[in-house]
């Protein structure tokens, strides 16, 4: 019984460590999460922060990483035309100092 919340507590660490893979899908159906793009920070749920580099896209923190396959993320989204088709709302920063979240009771999407 140890050894297997030992395990399952690893687990759980690790998909929350990588949780800021994304891969974007083309269509809406393949996706885990859909998204929308404002054009306002103060609009969104979440400042993202798009990462160079695979290492830096790491906890729940807005710095998102994007895969060239599916299999490589952690987490799959469809960018909405719509505001209201999407569940999370974000924008895109330029500084990894201004990601984060804006409203953290939607931070839950992204585990």
């Amino acid at each position: 019984m140890t050894r297997f919340l030992f395990i399952f507590s690893l687990l759980i660490c690790s998909t929350l460590a990588s949780a800021q893979k994304m891969y974007s899908c083309n269509q809406a159906y393949e996706a885990d999460l859909k998204v929308y793009v404002v054009n306002q920070k103060y609009e969104a749920d979440l400042c993202v922060y798009r990462a160079a580099q695979k290492y830096e896209a790491v906890e729940n923190k807005g710095f998102w990483f994007f895969t060239e396959h599916k299999y490589e993320a952690d987490k799959k989204i469809f960018f909405a035309n719509q505001k209201y088709e999407a569940k999370l709302l974000i924008y895109f920063v330029k500084n990894k100092y201004e990601a984060g979240w804006q409203k953290k009771e939607k931070q839950y999407l992204l585990y």
